[in-house]
């Protein structure tokens, strides 16, 4: 009985490097008018930070004119200022937040 040799070729398997997404930073924005407790209320509610690190941040946005609220993938970052800008116009503040890359 022969048996049959085939010619198998080995495929090599070839590693795509995929890079890390871009990462962008949301800030809120110094104004005259925002109350520093609304900036700590936008801060725990949407950015998940405690008493402490609440303060720490409203106290950076109110002495040097921004703050970094967190850092994110474009699609978080974006859904994150269009939440607190819909949450500050609902409640009558004009606190602005807008994203950049990291």
């Amino acid at each position: 009985m022969a048996t049959k040799h085939e010619n198998s070729s080995v495929l090599e398997l070839e590693r795509s490097k995929t890079k890390p997404p871009k990462l962008y930073k949301v800030l809120l924005l110094n104004d005259d008018f925002t109350t520093m407790e609304f900036v700590i209320e936008v801060l725990q509610t949407f950015f998940s930070k405690n008493q402490e690190q609440a303060v720490q941040i409203m106290l950076k946005v109110h002495n040097e004119g921004s703050g970094v609220c967190g850092v994110y993938t474009k699609d978080i970052a974006e859904t994150k200022v269009t939440q607190v800008s819909a949450f500050s116009t609902q409640h009558g503040h004009p606190l602005r937040c807008h994203m950049e890359e990291n």
